[in-house]
Formats: C-alpha cells, structure tokens, sequence
C-alpha cells in the first residue's frame, strides 16, 4: 500500500501516530499532542505582503502561495485553511493555488492533507467569480420551488457547487445554512435561509449536504445552535436567543438533529450567539465585563448538547474567531483555548497571517495550547479524540487524492466542469422557477407601451434594460434610485404606462462582502452604495401611490428578502419577488443577471411564476 493510497490515525494513550505505508517512529508525547492541536487549526491567507513593515496594514490579496507561507504549512502540520474572494481570480488561478497549498502539507512531517475551505453558498455568498462559477439563486430561492419540485433543486445546486469546488482543489463548504429565519428583520441570514417552516428547511438542507458531499466536498451545516431568529450580525456584534428549550429543539436544533439522524451531517459550524435557556454561564470579557458564554465558548452547549444529547459524532468548527460576536470579548489565544475547551474542534481563523512577521503566530499559539493542556485547561484525550475526529473525516472524504493527478490534469478538469452548460441550464431553471407571484398578474397589461424601471444602482439598470434587450414592442428607461436625477425620474414616470420598481432588503452584510478584516472599509462602500434611505423609500413609495391613482400599472420586485413588500403592499397592482439579484459582466462587458432575465420573460407573459413564499409576508 502505499502512502497516497492510505491515510490513518491511530490513537493510543498520549500518542499520534500517523500510517502513511510505512510505520515511523512515534514521536514524544508532547510533539503529538502538538501535532493534532496544529489539525485544530484552520486559518486564512486572504492578504499577505512579503515585503511589508511591521504594523503597516497589509491590502495585497494572496494569489500565488509564497516559499515561506508554504514552509510555515510544512513546518507546522496545519490542519486546513480558509480562502476567501480576494485569494480567487480564475479557475486556472484558484486551481494553481490549492494544488500548491496540499504541496505544502506534503512536504510536512506528517505528510497530511489540508481542509481547504471557503464559503460558497450560492446567491448572495459566494467566493468564486461569478464569472466563472455556477453561483445560483440562493437558498431562499430554492425554498420557494419546494411546492412544486420538493428537494430537486437542493440536490441539483449541491452536486454543482460541490462538483465545482472539488474541480479547483476545495475540499470542505462552508454552506448550507440551516437556519429557520422565522425573524423578518434578520440582518445576515434572511435569504441564506431556505424559509421559516422547520420541516423545509430540515429537508433542503439535508438534501444538498447529501449531494454536496457525493461530490467529495465535506458539508458544513451552520450556525449551531441557530442564527435564524436574530436581529443582531454576529458579525458586527453578540446576539441573544432568548426562547426557552422546548422551542429551541423544535425550531433551531431541528434541522441540525435531522440531518444527524440521517447520518450525513459531518461538519457543524457553531454560532457566536447567546442562549441563556441553554447556558446562562457568566464570563468576565477582556474588557472587564459580565457576560453570558456565546455558543462557541460554552461546554454544555457544544459537548453536553450537540455531541452527547444530540449524539453528534463529526466535526465541530467554529465561525470565524475575528467576529466581533467573538473577538470584542476574547483575546485570540483566549478565544482558542476557551473553543476547545468548550468541545470545537476546528478553530476558523484564530489568528492573522498578513506578513513575515506572522509567521510565528502558529507556533506561538500552539505553544500556548500545550501549555494550556499541561496546566489543565485543556484535557489532553479530549484532544487526541478531536484529532482522532478530524483524521478520520480527512481519510473518509480521501484528501490524500489530492496528492494524486498532475496539475495539467487538473487544470483539463476545470475546464470541463465549471460553468458548463449542464450547470448553468440548472441556475437559469432555478432563477426562473423561484420567481414568486404576490400580488396581481406579474404580466405587463395588455396595450401599454412606455415603461420606466426604477432600479437600486446603474448596474441593475444595465442588467434589467439587458434582459429586455430582445423585446422591441416596449420602450424603456430605467433610472437609478438613489444616485440618479430625481426630476428626470419623475418625468419619466409621469410619461410611462407601467412603472416598475426594484428594490433591496436588508443591506448588505458583511459576510456578502466577505468578511471581516475591512469592515470600516465596507461600513464606508455600503454608505456610497444605493441602499434605500427611509425618506427615500417614502418618497418613492408616494410616486407609487401617484402612479397608481392615475391609472398607471406600479408592478414591485422584491431582489431580495420579501419581508419589504408589506410597506408597498397597498401601493402596487403587481408585486413580484426574486430572492436574487445577482449580476456579473461577460466577456463582452455586457452586464447580466439571471434574476433580471427571469423577471423579463414573467413580465412580458412568456413564463409563468411558480414559486411560493416560503416565508410569512404579513398583508397590510
């Protein structure tokens, strides 16, 4: 046998040993214990600078793996890494990178492949240029097919995104959501959810991990215990889930019980929320602050609950440790050694590597979690098990075949599996399937000639004028919403016969932009960006009330989260909701949507909108 074709871990007492063909001499009690804390550990490269100052701000994004980023893999037997879209620039690129970055692991003592993961949600989070990838509509979307094609597109949109993860060298995803967004001002998950009803929810999930993983993509369900009741971005702060535990387990816990019932849930990804009926543990935070545990930091949460009531038996990672749900309360090495403590496996971005200068952090930290496991912080079996854990998902799902094929070889599979046609029939199905009817006839009314489109920013501009591009029996204008000219608006909507108005809800998080290390960056994007003002909305929603009274056909498109159609409710003849707004520009620059697309054939009566809500939108 040799090494490429087996991979295990063998526990014994207090020692690692890995069998890579041949049996090697096993090492000191403390230098496994190192070795399976350093598989606890999965951090990001999103920017890195060589060259860089100590303290000065790094910016460069990460594309091509560097000697002494690749050394630090190899020296430290990491256990995986986190890319984000920075780190992602064409197939060819994404696929160079990720074979370079398990070339590293090779060269490591162990020889054990890495976790490469990232976020690819589809809709509105995805990681790979949508340009290139099959992105889809989104969960939310998916959920409004379920009336009609029950979990068809789930296992379609799974065995693609996992199909296409795989191609380029991806391993683990960070998706689906299983959150059960029954709270209509939710800021982060809303459309990432597929919908409010426990049971759609338990069988969407399940069944696009199941396909996901069939394509060797290890799933990740998220965010244990459950972030669909929040109003608060653990992003940007710490929520509270204050229900007690009957409707917890009926609610939050379900999907994630469901899917370990089924035996296919093998990566859970814990939430930085708080659940006092669950745990009500107070903590004192770096600030000198009392405080409840949020679910990442709490033993009875993540042990006694999810691995021995729940009988949970994979992997636990936890959500991003630079998360202010997280990071304006620990220290970084406090934030690790609490995790583990608590039962994780998998710490998600512990610490920053940006320059040389960081590359010592991983020895540090491991130097502090031997230390901690010494003192008694840290059981030390509990941390063979988890090793024991990890190995065995990394043997299951065969990582060790990414050692396998040459890159040439890789590089001719990329090419025949992403975005190809098969794949993007499927996203353009779905687009055009989930398109959900609320009010009205969804249809332009018989004999109407002038329309004039109200869009959030010029490129929705584009992408809806693109999409109308064939159809010459209209002419039609579109402006944009908040940066646009307000008198020319309004004169073109007094001289149209059907005015229709696109808008979005909620802003943008910061997970959709991707992550936290520029959040004052992004805070500054979102405020020059086209989101609605409230006096905006009012103004808008009273040239709505105008158009309406005069005669006019006032058609809303929800793009995003529906929950906003209530304040246009009475206003509109037509409403519409496409969960989805999606655009990228093509090679020839033009400006497309498969949401616009599929708006353009409903409303000009050649397709029919099947979907259904899978959310409550309360009617005035």
């Amino acid at each position: 046998m040799t090494k490429i074709q087996s991979l295990s871990l063998i526990l014994s007492g207090f020692a690692i040993l890995l069998v890579t063909g041949c049996q090697t001499s096993i090492k000191s009690p403390e230098d496994e214990l190192r070795l399976a804390l350093a598989q606890k550990l999965m951090i990001d490269a999103r920017y890195y600078c060589p060259t860089n100052s100590k303290g000065e701000r790094c910016v460069k994004p990460l594309t091509q793996l560097t000697p002494d980023l690749a050394d630090m893999v190899a020296n430290t037997n990491l256990g995986g890494i986190i890319l984000f879209a920075e780190n992602l620039d064409s197939p060819e690129q994404i696929t160079r990178l990720n074979n370079d970055l398990q070339n590293a692991a090779q060269n490591s003592s162990r020889q054990i492949p890495l976790f490469i993961s990232v976020d690819q949600e589809g809709g509105r989070v995805v990681r790979l240029p949508r340009q290139y990838a099959t992105s889809f509509s989104g969960n939310m979307a998916i959920g409004a097919t379920f009336a009609k094609h029950q979990d068809k597109f789930a296992q379609q949109v799974g065995q693609v995104i996992g199909a296409e993860l795989s191609a380029v060298g991806f391993n683990v995803n960070h998706a689906p959501t299983v959150d059960v967004n029954v709270n209509a001002q939710n800021p982060v998950i809303n459309v990432r959810s597929f919908g409010e009803n426990v049971d759609l929810v338990s069988e969407l999930g399940a069944s696009m991990t199941d396909a996901m993983q069939k394509q060797n993509v290890i799933a990740t369900l998220k965010h244990f215990p459950g972030h669909g009741d929040t109003n608060v971005d653990s992003h940007t702060g710490l929520p509270v889930v204050k229900h007690d535990i009957e409707r917890i387990t009926q609610v939050e816990l379900a999907p994630f019980q469901y899917a370990i019932d089924k035996g296919i849930a093998k990566m859970i990804m814990t939430a930085h929320i708080q659940y006092p009926s669950l745990d009500n543990t107070q903590f004192v935070s770096k600030a000198g602050e009392s405080m409840t545990l949020p679910a990442t930091m709490s033993r009875k949460i993540l042990t006694n609950l999810l691995r021995n009531k729940m009988q949970f038996d994979g992997v636990v990672i936890t959500d991003a440790l630079d998360m202010k749900g997280i990071s304006d309360y620990f220290t970084e090495d406090e934030a690790v050694i609490n995790t583990f403590a608590a039962g994780a496996d998998i710490a998600l971005m512990p610490f920053k590597v940006r320059t040389p200068h960081d590359l010592n952090k991983a020895d540090l930290l491991l130097d502090k979690l031997v230390a901690a496991t010494k003192a008694g912080r840290l059981d030390r079996q509990e941390i063979l098990d988890s090793a024991q854990r990890i190995m065995k998902l990394k043997q299951t799902y065969n990582l060790s075949s990414a050692y396998q094929g040459t890159l040439d070889q890789k590089l001719t599979e990329v090419k025949n599996v992403l975005a190809n046609k098969k794949h993007k029939k499927i996203e353009a199905e779905l687009a055009i399937e989930s398109v959900t009817l609320i009010k009205g006839k969804g249809k332009i009314k018989p004999g109407a000639n002038a329309i004039h489109i109200v869009m959030p920013d010029q490129n929705k501009c584009k992408a809806m004028l693109n999409a109308f591009a064939q159809d010459h029996q209209y002419f039609i204008t579109c402006s944009n919403f908040t940066t646009g000219n307000a008198v020319h608006t309004k004169q073109s909507i007094n001289s149209a016969d059907v005015l229709i108005f696109g808008s979005i809800y909620p802003n943008q998080s910061a997970v959709e932009m991707g992550g936290m290390e520029d959040l004052s960056k992004m805070k500054n994007k979102l405020n020059r960006q086209s989101w609605p003002k409230s006096t905006q909305m009012k103004d808008m929603k009273a040239l709505f009330s105008s158009a309406k009274e005069a005669g006019k056909q006032t058609i809303f498109i929800s793009l995003r989260a529906p929950y906003e159609v209530t304040q246009f409710y009475n206003e509109s003849t037509d409403i519409i909701a496409t969960y989805s707004y999606n655009q990228s520009v093509g090679q020839d620059q033009v400006i497309s949507g498969l949401a616009f697309e599929a708006l353009a054939q409903i409303l000009t009566g050649k397709r029919e909108a099947h979907g259904q809500l899978p959310v409550t939108v309360v009617k005035p």
